[in-house]
């Protein structure tokens, strides 16, 4: 059996992915992973074989909001992906497809060329009840969109509006966030599998702290924000001594001996050790962190990062922090938190049930096997 997983670019969303490829291919099978080449490396490892897609270009913003610019830049980018994908299916067509929710050219060629698809969220799920997008930012794109649709839909087949460019329903979805994380999980159908977060081989990755005799604080604004005055903050508010500290930042000059700063770090391997992580909240960082009972403590960048911030603030999880300055107390208050901790017990069980990569699986072969 043919499975082509489909995701253009974005480490939070072809990271995930990974863990199910290394299952599917355990099974006995066949998986191809459609990409930029930046992430041709990272799936064949998985035991996928790579078929590229056009790169997703630089991002230079050029005004005070890239927010607004960066999703008319991504839609022409996926402009690009569609017709190299549909060409890609029609001559050499796969028994299912496997998207990632943002890569909408994937469900336009399945829904085409009659191919069962699965789609995967790396985030929150939304239904008419729960939205975690904000589509006004959509009709950023109306032009683009009036412009793809004229030159690659002589036969009017396309189904594509404004709002599906960021969410559209699918006859199968695989969450990777567990049931209890998601908002309005009672409002969600059997359609949506929310199986956790899936982390594959890498749980078998190294790392080990300097300092035994310290409590560890992991600090990361992920793979794509940075924020030098956030990073002087930990050095001043954590460089006394009190904790150790494993920091993800570049270019933050000296620092004192108890603080660790790297450009990456194995993220789980760390996380293993860590008894707070100050992170920007992205949703893997926070499912990662969940996985192994860690307290938080975030740093938001994005809306996204906000609403999954405010979220683990609803649950008792950790804390959310907007001002640099209060970050030292944020982390002696959730370290030293007993409510805390024993709701992230609950969670991490939750974590445990939802299954991971092994359920994904089960639920992308089950719609192979219906197909055929």
């Amino acid at each position: 059996m043919g499975i082509l997983f489909v995701t253009l670019s974005g480490h939070g969303h072809v990271t995930p992915t990974l863990a199910v490829v290394e299952e599917l291919t355990k099974r006995g099978a066949e998986v191809e992973y459609a990409t930029g080449a930046e992430h041709a490396e990272a799936v064949t490892a998985a035991g996928a074989r790579w078929v590229e897609l056009p790169a997703l270009p630089d991002f230079h913003p050029v005004t005070a909001n890239p927010i607004d610019e960066w999703f008319p830049h991504y839609f022409r980018a996926m402009s690009r992906v569609y017709p190299v994908l549909l060409d890609r299916c029609r001559t050499d067509r796969p028994d299912l497809i496997c998207y990632d929710s943002t890569n909408w050219p994937a469900r336009l060629v399945a829904r085409t060329l009659g191919i069962p698809a699965v789609r995967t969220l790396p985030h929150s799920a939304s239904n008419e009840h729960y939205t975690l997008m904000d589509a006004g930012l959509a009709w950023s794109i109306a032009g683009d969109l009036a412009r793809f649709v004229a030159e690659n839909d002589p036969e009017n087949d396309i189904e594509l509006d404004i709002p599906s460019t960021i969410e559209a329903p699918e006859a199968c979805s695989v969450v990777f966030v567990p049931r209890e994380f998601q908002p309005l999980a009672e409002t969600f159908d059997e359609s949506f599998h929310f199986v956790g977060p899936v982390l594959g081989s890498r749980l078998d990755e190294e790392w080990s702290p300097r300092r035994a005799d310290l409590p560890l604080l992991f600090v990361s604004l992920g793979s794509v924000m940075s924020d030098h005055d956030f990073y002087r903050a930990c050095v001043e508010q954590f460089g006394d001594g009190g904790w150790e500290v494993a920091m993800t930042a570049r270019g933050v000059g000296e620092v004192p001996e108890n603080i660790d700063v790297r450009p990456g770090f194995p993220q789980p391997a760390v996380l293993k050790h860590t008894d707070v992580f100050i992170s920007h909240g992205g949703m893997n960082s926070t499912m990662e962190a969940l996985h192994q009972g860690v307290p938080l403590v975030i740093v938001p960048q994005t809306p996204e990062q906000a609403a999954n911030a405010d979220r683990v603030v609803e649950l008792g999880l950790g804390e959310r922090v907007d001002d640099h300055a209060g970050l030292r107390a944020a982390v002696e208050r959730v370290a030293g938190s007993g409510t805390i901790r024993r709701n992230l017990d609950r969670m991490r069980a939750a974590v445990g049930a939802g299954g991971g990569a092994a359920r994904a699986a089960e639920v992308i072969l089950s719609r192979v096997l219906r197909a055929a």
